[in-house]
């Protein structure tokens, strides 16, 4: 009867117990997220993307997933070290241009060719995100893509006018990718390539002319105060578009518990692509009309000059091509599958 007894009262606390240990499972669940990349945190994309969509990820996970987001690469290293970063767990997520690391991301550089790219980021950041579902699962194995995006169409931004081709021989213009470089070279210019953080130095040492990047950079290295000169691309295709990545450390991911792993998967993909063209297309605006008021001179080439363009750069995608069939890829198919995401995403778009 005592044996009983001292089971009965017994049965409570190894009852409770389970409850008791809930909240420190719960706790062995919650997870903090480092997330790293190259520019300022009141630059467009970090302040209209990446932070909301790391609150977002909070949100939904009932603040289970804590992101910390490191700007200016305070965690150490380059902009061309960030996927890297992420491979190896020096970051969780990071968000960095694959074309900061030359060759490395062939497939991917089908986006990049001179004058296929659209003029609105909605369009290319959409086909992009189905290209890489499609065509990229060997090229991006390294890490768990979040999503990939392209960005709307660069302008050419100088310290002069730049209305032919003639206008840009011997111009130094900072290139943020392989391919983009190729163009400019064709076109006349000097190409340099760097990291768009390093550009406000390069101009102001005249290491550099002048930078292509699209609106929304602008701002956040004070460009309109180092140029004055902003020359767009009328119409589409434009002249070029450079693909992002917001990648994550595979082991992180997979690391995570199946409930946690669906809130990330429901911020990646198409959702997450649209939402990153967002700053590009909407601060496009803004910047323009800010940049408009500050007195600098914006225009854009004749369509007639265009063409002109069209036609000499049109060996830089023959030459892409055949390296790429050196290499035992199909670039052919790749670029047309390009062209047609962004043709049925332009006509979806409207």
């Amino acid at each position: 009867m005592i044996q009983r007894r001292h089971l009965l009262s017994a049965l409570p606390a190894a009852l409770a117990a389970p409850a008791l240990l809930r909240p420190s499972a719960a706790r062995a669940q919650e997870v903090t997220l480092r997330l790293h990349h190259f520019l300022p945190p009141v630059a467009n994309v970090p302040r209209y993307f990446l932070t909301p969509w790391a609150r977002k990820v909070e949100a939904d996970s009932n603040n289970r997933i804590r992101v910390q987001i490191f700007p200016s690469m305070q965690l150490g290293g380059a902009p061309a070290q960030l996927y890297d970063q992420a491979r190896d767990g020096v970051a969780d997520l990071v968000w960095t241009l694959p074309g900061y690391t030359p060759n490395r991301f062939p497939r991917l550089e089908a986006f990049e060719l001179p004058f296929i790219a659209n003029a609105k980021a909605a369009v290319n950041a959409r086909a992009a995100q189905e290209f890489a579902e499609t065509h990229l699962a060997e090229e991006l194995r390294e890490v768990h893509p979040i999503c990939v995006w392209a960005h709307d169409g660069g302008l050419i931004h100088a310290n002069r006018a730049v209305a032919t081709m003639e206008d840009l021989r011997g111009l130094k213009l900072r290139f943020p990718t392989r391919l983009a470089g190729e163009a400019l070279r064709a076109l006349g210019a000097a190409p340099i390539g760097m990291p768009v953080p390093q550009v406000p130095e390069a101009l102001s040492q005249r290491v550099l002319d002048g930078a292509v990047v699209p609106w929304e950079v602008v701002p956040s290295i004070k460009l309109q105060e180092l140029v004055r000169f902003h020359t767009a691309i009328p119409g589409n295709p434009t002249l070029y578009s450079a693909t992002n990545i917001l990648a994550m450390n595979r082991a992180k991911y997979e690391s995570l518990p199946a409930d946690l792993r669906r809130v990330i998967d429901a911020n990646s993909g198409i959702s997450a692509a649209a939402a990153a063209a967002a700053p590009y297309d909407d601060q496009a605006k803004v910047v323009e009309e800010m940049v408009r008021r500050r007195g600098n001179q914006i225009s854009a080439i004749s369509e007639q000059e265009k063409a002109r363009w069209i036609e000499t750069t049109k060996p830089v995608i023959a030459a892409w091509q055949s390296s790429m069939q050196e290499r035992g890829i199909d670039g052919a198919a790749l670029l047309a599958a390009a062209q047609a995401l962004i043709a049925k995403n332009a006509t979806a778009a409207g």
